[in-house]
C-alpha cells in the first residue's frame, strides 16, 4: 500500500529536483500537495522551484562529484531530473545503489543526448524518424548536410529549449550553423546531429503518462516553436484518428522502452495520416503548460502523482485552451510585468510569473493560459493578453 509519512520528519517522503526552472517549480508545488519534502537543486540561486521548496543547492550537476555529494547529503526518496544538463553517468550508479530516478536512470542518460534517444528509436524500436547523421567536426558536419541534404536541422546532441538549433535553407547557413550548434550545447562545444527536413502538417506533444494503472495519454498539444523554443501551445490539436492512434502506438513504445512512471512529453511531426518521431523528454514539456488550464490534472500534477507510485485512472480535459510564452530580451535583474489589470480582464485567461531573478539575451519569464469554446477562440483570447502585457526591462 503506498504511504506518505509527515513531512520533515524520519517517516516522510523526500524528494530532490536536478533542476529548479518553472517546470521543477509546478513539480514542487504539486509534490508539496501530498506532503512531500522538496529539495531544489540548480547552477544558480534563487532559481523558481527554489523559491517553494523546503531547501535548495547550488552546483554545477554536470559536476559528477557535486552531484552526487549533494544526493548523498539528502538520500531522497526520489531522484527527479528536470533539465538534461545533469552528468547522467553518477544517476546509473546511484540507481544500482538502490536509489530511486525519475523514470529511470536509463531514460535520464538516453535523453540527455539526442544520439542514444535517436538510435534507440530509429535504430532499436524502428520507428519512423528523419534521415539523420552525427558529426564531432567541421569536416564530418560538411559530409552528413552532403548525406541529408538542405535543407536540414542542426542541432547540439546536448541541449534544450532550442539552444544552438538552426535550419539550413541555403549553403551560406552552413557555417552559422555549425558556429550556434557548438555555443548552444549544454555542455559546451561538441558532437551535433544533423537531421533532414520533414515537410510535415503540424507537429505535436503528445504527454504520456506511465503509472500503476498503466498508460495513458493527454489530448495532443500543437505547437510554435522560434528555432526549437517554445512559443505558442494548444490543446486539443485536430489530427485524424489514423494519425491519433499511430501518435499513441509510437509514443507507448518509447515510454514502455524508457519504463518507470512520469510523464513523458513525445514530440512527433504529423503529414496527413503518417507519424514520423522527433524527440522525448522523460518530464513535464514546456508546451504542456497548457495544461495548468486545460485539464482537471495539469502534466506537473500527473509526474507527481506517477511517480510517488500512485494509479492514473484517467485525466478530465476541459476543452479547447492555449498558451504563449512570454520571452523577455535584455540584460538585467529588474523586470517588471505591467498593466496586469487588463491582461487577467477577459473571463478564461490566467498568468504564470515564473519569478527568475535575471535575464541574459532572452528568456522565458511567464505564460499566458487561455480557454474558450472554441480552439480559434482560445487561441485569439491568449494573443490579446500577451498584446496587453507590458514588460518594463529597467537597467541593473
Amino acid at each position: 500500500m503506498a504511504k506518505i509519512g509527515s513531512v520533515m520528519t524520519p517517516v516522510g517522503c523526500k524528494a530532490m529536483l536536478l533542476g529548479s526552472g518553472e517546470l521543477g517549480k509546478e513539480v514542487a508545488i504539486e509534490l508539496q500537495r501530498y506532503g512531500v519534502e522538496v529539495i531544489a537543486c540548480d547552477k544558480y540561486a534563487d532559481a523558481p522551484a527554489m523559491q517553494v521548496a523546503h531547501r535548495s543547492y547550488v552546483f554545477n550537476m554536470l559536476n559528477g562529484k557535486e552531484l552526487r555529494e549533494a544526493i548523498m547529503d539528502e538520500r531522497p526518496d526520489h531522484i527527479i531530473p528536470e533539465v538534461e544538463a545533469i552528468a547522467t553517468p553518477v544517476l546509473v550508479e546511484l540507481e544500482k545503489d538502490g536509489f530511486n530516478v525519475t523514470p529511470t536512470a536509463r531514460a535520464a542518460f538516453l535523453t540527455m543526448n539526442r544520439e542514444g534517444i535517436r538510435r534507440l528509436a530509429a535504430e532499436e524500436l524502428g520507428l519512423p524518424t528523419s534521415p539523420y547523421r552525427f558529426a564531432d567536426s567541421y569536416e564530418e558536419f560538411r559530409a552528413a548536410i552532403d548525406a541529408v541534404g538542405i535543407p536540414c536541422v542542426v542541432k547540439p546532441v546536448m541541449s534544450s529549449s532550442g539552444h544552438g538549433q538552426t535550419t539550413i535553407k541555403k549553403a551560406e547557413d552552413i557555417d552559422r550553423a555549425w558556429h550556434e550548434a557548438q555555443e548552444g550545447g549544454r555542455a559546451g562545444a561538441g558532437r551535433v546531429i544533423v537531421e533532414g527536413f520533414i515537410d510535415f502538417d503540424y507537429e505535436i506533444t503528445l504527454l504520456t503518462v506511465r503509472s500503476i494503472a498503466g498508460t495513458c495519454f493527454c489530448e495532443p498539444i500543437g505547437h510554435i516553436q522560434v528555432e526549437g523554443d517554445y512559443r505558442q501551445s494548444w490543446q486539443p490539436q485536430p489530427m485524424t484518428a489514423g494519425a491519433l492512434d499511430k501518435a499513441r502506438d509510437i509514443a507507448r513504445r518509447i515510454t514502455d522502452a524508457l519504463g518507470g512512471y512520469g510523464i513523458f512529453g513525445v514530440e512527433l511531426f504529423v503529414r496527413g495520416d503518417e507519424v514520423i518521431f522527433s524527440e522525448v523528454s522523460p518530464r513535464p514539456h514546456d508546451t504542456g503548460m497548457v495544461t495548468m488550464i486545460s485539464q482537471d490534472l495539469s502534466e506537473f500534477a500527473l509526474h507527481a502523482r506517477a511517480l510517488l507510485g500512485l494509479p492514473v485512472p484517467g485525466i478530465r480535459f476541459y476543452g479547447p485552451s492555449a498558451s504563449m510564452a512570454v520571452v523577455v530580451e535584455g540584460d538585467t535583474d529588474k523586470i517588471e510585468m505591467d498593466n496586469l489589470e487588463n491582461v487577467l480582464a477577459e473571463p478564461g485567461v490566467q498568468l504564470r510569473i515564473f519569478g527568475k531573478p535575471e535575464i541574459k539575451g532572452h528568456r522565458r519569464m511567464g505564460v499566458i493560459l487561455a480557454t474558450a469554446d472554441t480552439l480559434d477562440e482560445a487561441r485569439a483570447k491568449a494573443q490579446r493578453a500577451y498584446d496587453k502585457l507590458k514588460v518594463n526591462v529597467l537597467p541593473r
